[in-house]
């Protein structure tokens, strides 16, 4: 049976150090997170640093599979780096290069769409902290892209709870199909090539600024050899019940109808999915190349070939998932895919697909690579240039640049589906549906005694020989309705404590 589909986003934004002729981008990072953290009060006269990261249950060489394929070589885990927990239940810290921030658990695609505008806004006060402390010709600028057009990519991932009786063999064969074809709505767009064996200027424009860099069908690796289904195992909860799918092809969004049909849609085909409810199955007899192809065919019309012999276009796997996804709420309900919300993602995903199908153009409020083809090509038209013009790839990158009066998305009129004072409040206000909301709370209210935190555990140091960890195994307890009347009644982390019997 599928099981409620808590949800997550984990951003790595580009970052520059400008006006040094020696930049250091893991040395940047620091700086813009600790800026940050100082600037937003999480220091106190009474503790010198934040909450660290608890990386007990970080295993990055966990196969799905259930085997280490020889040669696989899982992401490093970098413990000596900026790691902080904040106070809405974010993970705030530098990831190899990049600062990375991923939102808290959410119960919906809608309450993705907040954490994940509350990370900008918290991305752009760490520049304004950040720069105040650099030397006037100097500044740090972030960028919410996944590509610095040179050959390099940095990742947006999403995650999923599944239940873990599904079988992985099931979600490769699903999973793929959509993520092939998803990324006629999905993709930020990005102007020239980057795939191996092309040249830059082989392709004017594209819908994904990620498809280039993908090599295989599936396996472990995020950095090298990116596979479309990746094989990482870490549940973050009971893995006896839950299986975390940790998808690595997604684009990062500046238009939020984007980021809600990414994760909306998904979470949609995960329920199918686990319930088997499919009933037809895409399977592309070259998946990696056709990944490339539709985010390379601004037509939406490209035959794909399937293993039975026949094609099909994106458009058209999409159209049968909806249809679908619609048939599967009707006959079993939204509890297991976001309540409301997912009925509103089913509206908004056939009007999406409607408007792709009619004049792609109508859509540049809601997807971001029409939205960013409109602008570049209407300059490049206006200037008579080439798309290999350095100009315009210089604005594929202005477009995704987190200062406000600097990037090219908020001048283009996206359409906004999360209230800005409640994404403000989301920089330091947890989800009050998830175990998010404990972990954001316990950090509210008795910072001082939480020394460590990771996804399903917390911490204490409440002056007893021991330290005292509280698990949270599982991601839909420990909500404001679960715990909301505790925090109320506890004065201390040791009353809070003896009343969860810990």
């Amino acid at each position: 049976m599928a099981i409620p589909k808590t949800l997550g986003i984990e951003t790595e934004y580009g970052i520059v150090h400008k006006g040094t002729d020696d930049p250091n981008p893991i040395a940047a990072s620091s700086v813009l997170i600790n800026a940050y953290l100082y600037d937003a009060g999480y220091r106190t006269d009474s503790r010198d640093a934040s909450v660290h990261w608890d990386f007990i249950d970080e295993t990055p060489g966990m196969d799905a599979r259930g085997y280490a394929p020889t040669g696989a070589m899982p992401p490093d885990v970098e413990t000596h780096l900026v790691n902080a927990v904040l106070t809405n239940g974010a993970r705030y810290y530098v990831d190899h290069a990049h600062p990375e921030l991923s939102t808290p658990e959410c119960a919906d695609a809608l309450s993705v769409v907040r954490f994940d505008r509350a990370a900008e806004l918290i991305a752009a006060q760490s520049m304004e902290a950040a720069n105040r402390l650099l030397p006037p010709d100097e500044e740090i600028v972030l960028y919410k892209n996944n590509s610095d057009g040179k050959g390099n990519s940095y990742g947006c991932h999403e995650n999923y709870l599944v239940d873990r009786a599904t079988p992985f063999g099931r979600i490769v064969n699903r999973a793929t199909a959509h993520f092939i074809t998803r990324q006629i709505f999905t993709g930020a767009g990005k102007v020239g090539a980057e795939a191996p064996g092309m040249r830059t200027d082989d392709v004017g424009f594209q819908l994904t600024q990620r498809a280039d860099f993908f090599e295989e069908e599936v396996g472990l690796e995020t950095t090298l050899k990116r596979p479309i289904i990746n094989t990482r195992d870490e549940p973050h909860a009971d893995a006896r019940k839950y299986r975390r799918l940790h998808v690595i092809v997604g684009d990062a969004n500046m238009a939020q109808v984007a980021t809600y049909l990414k994760v909306g849609t998904t979470a949609l085909v995960l329920a199918l999915t686990e319930d088997d409810a499919f009933t037809r199955d895409f399977t592309f007899r070259t998946p990696v190349p056709a990944m490339r192809q539709v985010s390379h065919d601004l037509s939406l019309r490209a035959p794909l070939e399937l293993d039975d012999g026949t094609t099909i276009t994106a458009l058209e796997v999409q159209w049968e998932l909806l249809d679908q996804s619609k048939k599967y709420v009707e006959a079993n309900g939204t509890d297991d895919v976001g309540g409301d919300v997912a009925l509103d993602v089913l509206r908004r995903w056939e009007f999406v697909l409607a408007g792709l199908e009619d004049d792609p153009m109508t859509l540049a409020g809601q997807v971001d690579w029409v939205a960013k083809y409109r602008l570049v090509n209407g300059y490049r038209d206006r200037h008579d240039l080439e798309w290999s013009d350095a100009r315009l790839r210089a604005m594929d990158i202005q477009y995704s640049d987190l200062r406000p009066s600097k990037s090219l998305a908020a001048r283009v009129d996206l359409e906004r589906l999360v209230d800005e004072a409640d994404a403000e409040r989301a920089k330091t206000e947890p989800p009050h549906d998830t175990r998010a909301f404990f972990r954001g709370r316990c950090l509210q209210r008795f910072p001082d005694a939480v020394v460590a935190a990771n996804w399903d555990s917390l911490v204490f140091d409440v002056g007893t020989e021991a330290l005292r960890r509280v698990p949270m195994m599982e991601p839909l307890r420990g909500t404001e309705a679960h715990v909301g009347t505790l925090f109320d009644e506890c004065d201390s982390a040791t009353d809070l404590l003896r009343r969860l019997g810990n």
